[in-house]
């Protein structure tokens, strides 16, 4: 079962174009005023231009 899901995996990485742009890593902080008061916002993640992962902190 590993080695299938192993296989498969190189596949569509190597499908997916693995030899394109290296990833960057991307970060985004924000400061919002509202009605409730003063708010903070931050998302940390990784781009390579065409595909992005964000996670919100």
């Amino acid at each position: 079962m590993k080695a299938g899901s192993l296989i498969v995996a190189l596949v569509l990485l190597a499908g997916c174009g693995a030899d394109g742009p290296p990833f960057r890593p991307a970060a985004d902080i924000g400061v919002g005023v509202g009605t409730g008061g003063l708010s903070a916002t931050c998302n940390v993640g990784t781009t390579n231009g065409t595909v992005s992962v964000r996670v919100g902190c």
